[in-house]
């Protein structure tokens, strides 16, 4: 998991691998005031978002979920959240399994997940192995503006990313 800012994109591609550096990219040259919600096309498979619009509700209601074939690139346009995180380790309990259609996997409670603030021009990373908690209110619910990236694994070298699991 990588959690930044949109001010520290040019520093932080500079430590990543090229799917992940074009995505950056694709955040910063990007005005989402004039996009509007759903799903967008940036690279076919390769690379898609999605901009949602939502009000953020109590973490108890949230389920932790994980991708197998995507990363996620989680941007707050506006608004402010709590994003749980958690390594993805062995024996957790699974609630609803969609790995085949929809790339998300649901489970119960997870064992030392920590929780992400995050409000606008804020980014995380999440990978595979990242177990991740989001759209949970800070106190009162609000209403957040969010684009998620979602760059495909195989879109890394072999040696950027191994799924243990």
């Amino acid at each position: 998991m990588i959690l930044s800012h949109l001010n520290q994109i040019d520093q932080d591609s500079a430590a990543l691998a090229p799917a992940l550096q074009k995505a950056l990219a694709y955040l910063k040259a990007t005005d989402f005031s004039k996009v509007k919600p759903g799903q967008f096309a940036i690279d076919g498979e390769r690379l898609y978002g999605m901009l949602n619009e939502y009000q953020t509700e109590p973490k108890n209601q949230r389920r932790p979920e994980a991708h197998r074939k995507h990363i996620d690139v989680q941007y707050i346009v506006s608004g402010e959240e709590l994003i749980g995180c958690a390594r993805l380790i062995d024996g957790l309990t699974v609630l609803e399994d969609r790995l085949a259609d929809w790339d998300v996997i649901h489970y119960a409670d997870v064992p030392n997940e920590t929780d992400l603030l995050m409000s606008s021009g804020m980014y995380a990373i999440f990978f595979p192995w990242d177990v991740h908690r989001p759209n949970c209110a800070k106190g009162a619910a609000q209403l957040v503006r969010k684009v998620v990236l979602k760059v495909a694994v195989t879109e890394l070298n072999e040696s950027d990313v191994t799924v243990n699991v």
